[in-house]
């Protein structure tokens, strides 16, 4: 697998899978290099990670996609700890990110070693919980 930052050529693959952003803002994205693609050894994609900046200062993971047959196999793992590094090279020394109280995937950060910072208390929704990691 490889990871390379997503060009207006992968705009359909994101915007077909990631409900959790505008369509417009996903160009934005691609172009700020804020969106990794993970490709096969075919170089189709397999999936993506978006990030951002929380209070524009410290890296924020928002988002992380794989696709189906391609789960469990460590890809999300090797994505995270490919933006971590990258991160840590730009400079910053504490990243976060976050994920529903009812979803797994706080699990897999945990065991990656993000740590519980808090939470947001959104009306109809499930918890939200912010989790923290220093890389450096």
């Amino acid at each position: 697998m490889r990871i390379v930052f997503a060009t207006d050529s992968d705009y359909e693959y994101i915007r077909d899978r990631d409900h959790h952003i505008s369509e417009s803002l996903i160009l934005t994205k691609i172009k700020g290099n804020e969106i990794y693609i993970l490709r096969n050894e075919d170089d189709s994609n397999i999936g993506w990670m978006r990030y951002g900046y929380f209070w524009d200062n410290t890296p924020f993971m928002n988002m992380i996609w794989i696709d189906q047959q391609y789960r469990g196999k460590g890809a999300g793992k090797q994505v995270v700890l490919f933006w971590e590094n990258e991160m840590r090279k730009n400079g910053y020394n504490s990243i976060m990110t976050s994920t529903l109280a009812n979803e797994e995937a706080q699990h897999f950060y945990r065991k990656l070693g993000y740590r519980d910072a808090g939470c947001v208390i959104l009306e109809n929704e499930s918890l939200e919980i912010i989790l923290t990691k220093t890389i450096l």
